[in-house]
């Protein structure tokens, strides 16, 4: 039963952590970027378009699909920055724990 106790507490303290995580990430704000810089997209932690800027070079209006496809990729840009950020942190929540492919925390 010991065990069991311990476990339990592990968990608990666990469960802080991802807390504390899980704020820390909401509040953390990565930049994706196009056009060499000059289109961004800012988001948040929670993956939320936070900021946009474009370039006014960039507005074309006989052009939209180019504007389109910079703001798309912008914004995987950030997106990955962000989903790396997540990633880093979680490593350090788990202290380089071994889970399983595809095992994704919180649950």
């Amino acid at each position: 039963m010991k065990n069991l106790g311990n476990l339990m507490k592990q968990a608990q303290q666990m469960q802080a952590k991802m807390g504390e995580m899980q704020a820390k990430m909401a509040e953390m704000e990565v930049t994706g970027a196009a056009a060499g810089g000059m289109l961004l997209v800012t988001l948040n932690g929670k993956l939320e378009v936070k900021k946009v800027k474009i370039d006014k070079s960039l507005v074309d209006p006989n052009d939209v699909e180019v504007l389109e496809d910079l703001i798309l990729a912008a914004f995987n840009d950030a997106k990955g920055k962000a989903e790396a950020g997540m990633q880093e942190e979680m490593a350090k929540l788990t202290g380089g724990l071994n889970l399983p492919a595809g095992f994704k925390l919180p649950f």
